[in-house]
């Protein structure tokens, strides 16, 4: 297995903790580590929310609400390789942030499913089980994603649900393993505690992001 399957194996098993059937609705459809990338193309489809609101007079009235629209001063790259670099972080968002937000969702399923569980033996059944269905459903989708990938998705987990990937783990399967994950992905020059950095060093990343989430990219 590569390094880098192995590296997000760890980050999902601290993130994707569906029950067997949750993964079950999901089959038969596309795989975001499986869709083309299409530069020309959004990644993803404009939303478009229908609602109504009230006047005044108490009338409602039915109103359209629309993405925000982004507008950044075109980037004057320094040369060729500058350029493709840029076009190489799109194609990697691209392919990314939709696992992310994946992840985002399952992780407030899971937590939720859990409160429903009696007692903390019951809870710790159910993350082991829920634990090798992980190792078994998703390390053969990890393997597909480049380990540049694979530790941009580290950070982008960060982003969509405010913690860090070490968090998520010592929060779900505890401190033990969440410390023997990290010093594992850490071996391998990657690190579930990264944080994103919007308005730092990710800032050019955190632009993309928008774009994309918008469907301009």
């Amino acid at each position: 297995m590569k390094p880098n399957a192995l590296i997000l194996t760890a980050v999902m098993l601290c993130c994707l903790a569906p029950d067997a059937a949750a993964q079950t609705d999901n089959e038969g459809k596309v795989a975001p580590e499986d869709m083309p990338i299409d530069m020309n193309e959004p990644t993803m489809e404009p939303r478009v929310k229908v609602t109504r609101v009230l006047d005044k007079q108490g009338d409602s009235i039915q109103c359209v609400q629309l993405n925000r629209v982004y507008v950044y001063p075109e980037i004057a790259f320094k040369d060729e390789k500058q350029q493709q670099q840029y076009n190489q972080l799109v194609k990697n968002v691209k392919r990314v942030l939709p696992i992310a937000k994946e992840v985002n969702g399952i992780i407030i399923e899971t937590y939720e499913y859990l409160q429903t569980l009696p007692n903390k033996k019951a809870k710790d059944q159910h993350m082991k089980k829920v634990e090798e269905s992980i190792k078994r459903q998703y390390t053969p989708r990890m393997k597909k994603l480049t380990f540049s990938q694979g530790k941009l998705l580290i950070k982008l987990i960060h982003r969509e649900c405010n913690s860090s990937s070490y968090q998520l783990v010592k929060a779900f399967l505890g401190p033990v393993k969440a410390g023997f994950y990290q010093a594992f992905a850490w071996a391998f020059g990657a690190s579930l505690t990264k944080k994103y950095e919007p308005e730092g060093k990710d800032r050019l990343t955190e632009r993309v992001v928008l774009m994309v989430e918008a469907g301009q990219l």
